[in-house]
């Protein structure tokens, strides 16, 4: 039995078709496997395909049904974190390096639409930073000036403006970014993954890897109840490496976004990209809807995974903010959260996994998951085709920057206090209390259980120890999942994976726990 979490469906899904896929039963020889078939997953076996390489492509669950579908699909490069906090942590050098890949991930999306003429609103538009709504025109105009100054650092091109069309807004400091993009995410994957298949490449869904061999001449990855797949190279982009247990989660930590559509008259708001000075920010854009009718996208409201439980309320904030500055908004359409990985300097990890030979990864979105999975693609197509790329140290997963050093820590800290919870009182002290789509914490002796009554009325009753590295899990009643705040995992309702880098299911009361992913790879850590 499998109880789903997340469910919350974004603007994308309503109405979607995700692509069919079978399981993988059988054993299958190729040259790369990939696994994790989100933007990152599918842009990199779409570029290996297109380099002439034989590429399998599997999902633990349903094709384009992970965190990509949950996006708001900016296709922003500039730093989702203040290209001035960039440069501050990498250096300019390597600041121009991020801006010129994450603009060149952009220019390959539009490339890709207009070879295959894909029909996913793809179009360029202009972006706009705004000043957060305690700023005081002094403080605006200071953070515009200090990004301005960036841009030019790294290469962006920034215009000093003053207004946007957002009530309040409209003789403020701002920043205009031109040349910026959006589009509609899951159709443009859909067409990538048609014509992946069309030119041999093989794609399964439903089919978890449960071990991985590494060895000097390729791997061997073993799917869960099915099949095996021999490679010469591996890539895991799976938003959450599962390949690794401690170099690459150390170094970044999950928060949680929310957005909420909403329809609006056409015309009412200027087609572009929105997002303020605010941290965490607020961020707005717009999708084209029938008739005369657009769709309103709002986001923000971000916290840590794990650490809250108040969806509901997050969601009431972010529908007062955004009615605030756009009064003639009309009904809400959808509502969702996602998770999102922020690495300690802002830029993803995308490359070599640390110690391998053959096996690379790709994590870390940092707020920009739509460009750092296309760009995976380019990256990793170069590592494993010409075994180099001219960005590969600007995403270099064994890097740690000395001016992240305080954010590592910072980030760390939150296990050490999650482990803490080990020795605290239960939250809740019976099963019985709970109502349908409840959960919590009950402590059994010396364990603590993770215990939750799903949306039909069936208690499930876990260990509440994350099966990674022994976090205790928190419950998420907006999406009706178990989230682990050290690392990301997630589990539905009867302690099923839904989201990596945990492999195995939160354990029975009284089981035995089980251990994390299998790795016989050579100087994996």
């Amino acid at each position: 039995m499998n109880v789903s979490g997340e469910t919350t469906k974004s603007l994308w899904m309503k109405n979607a078709k995700f692509p069919p896929a079978q399981r993988l039963k059988q054993d299958e020889r190729c040259d790369v496997a990939v696994v994790g078939a989100g933007i990152a997953g599918v842009s990199v076996a779409y570029e290996l395909a297109l380099a002439g390489r034989k590429v399998v492509l599997v999902d633990r669950g349903p094709l384009l049904g992970g965190m990509t579908s949950r996006t708001t699909a900016h296709l922003a490069p500039i730093c989702d974190d203040g290209l001035s906090e960039l440069v501050r942590v990498r250096g300019e050098e390597l600041g121009r390096g991020f801006q010129e890949s994450q603009a060149a991930a952009v220019d390959r999306i539009e490339q890709h639409v207009r070879d295959l003429g894909i029909n996913c609103d793809f179009r360029r538009l202009d972006g706009f930073l705004f000043p957060a709504a305690w700023m005081d025109e002094e403080e605006a105009g200071k953070t515009c000036e200090e990004e301005y100054e960036a841009a030019g650092k790294v290469g962006a091109t920034a215009e000093h403006g003053k207004g946007v069309p957002l009530k309040g807004h409209e003789s403020a400091p701002v920043l205009r970014y031109p040349n910026q993009a959006t589009f509609h995410p899951l159709k443009y994957l859909q067409a990538l993954l048609a014509d992946f298949e069309k030119r041999g490449g093989k794609v399964f869904a439903d089919s978890a890897v449960v071990e991985v061999e590494e060895g000097e001449q390729g791997g061997r990855l073993r799917v869960e109840g099915g099949g095996t797949i021999m490679a010469k190279s591996a890539v895991f982009a799976t938003n959450s490496p599962i390949n690794t247990v401690v170099a690459i989660h150390s170094k970044m930590a999950p928060y949680r976004t929310y957005a909420m559509a909403f329809e609006l008259p056409k015309g009412s708001l200027p087609d572009a990209l929105y997002w303020d000075m605010d941290d965490p920010y607020y961020y707005v854009r717009l999708h084209p809807g029938a008739a005369e009718i657009d769709y309103l996208i709002a986001g923000g409201r971000d916290h840590k995974s794990g650490e809250a439980d108040d969806g509901d309320a997050r969601f009431d904030a972010l529908k007062a903010w955004i009615r605030a500055l756009v009064p003639g908004l009309e009904d809400e359409t959808a509502r969702w959260s996602g998770q999102v990985l922020n690495t300690v300097d802002y830029c993803g990890f995308i490359g070599r996994s640390p110690g391998s030979h053959n096996v690379f990864i790709s994590t870390g979105d940092s707020g920009q998951g739509m460009t750092h999975g296309a760009l995976a693609g380019l990256l990793i197509r170069d590592l494993i085709v010409k075994g180099s790329s001219k960005w590969e140290s600007v995403y270099a997963p064994d890097r740690m920057p000395p001016a992240a050093l305080a954010n590592y820590v910072s980030e760390n800290l939150r296990a050490v206090k999650n482990f803490a919870e080990y020795l605290l009182p239960g939250e809740i002290t019976s099963a019985e209390d709970l109502k349908p789509g409840e959960g919590g914490i009950l402590r059994d002796g010396l364990s603590k259980l993770a215990v939750c009554r799903d949306q039909s009325g069936q208690v499930h009753m876990r260990s509440a120890s994350c099966t990674h590295l022994g976090c205790i899990v928190h419950w998420n009643s907006t999406e009706q999942c178990w989230d682990c705040p050290c690392h990301g995992s997630q589990f539905a309702p009867d302690g099923s994976v839904l989201n990596g880098p945990a492999i195995h299911a939160l354990p029975e009361k009284d089981a035995t726990a089980a251990s994390p992913i299998t790795l016989r790879t050579r100087g994996t850590q």
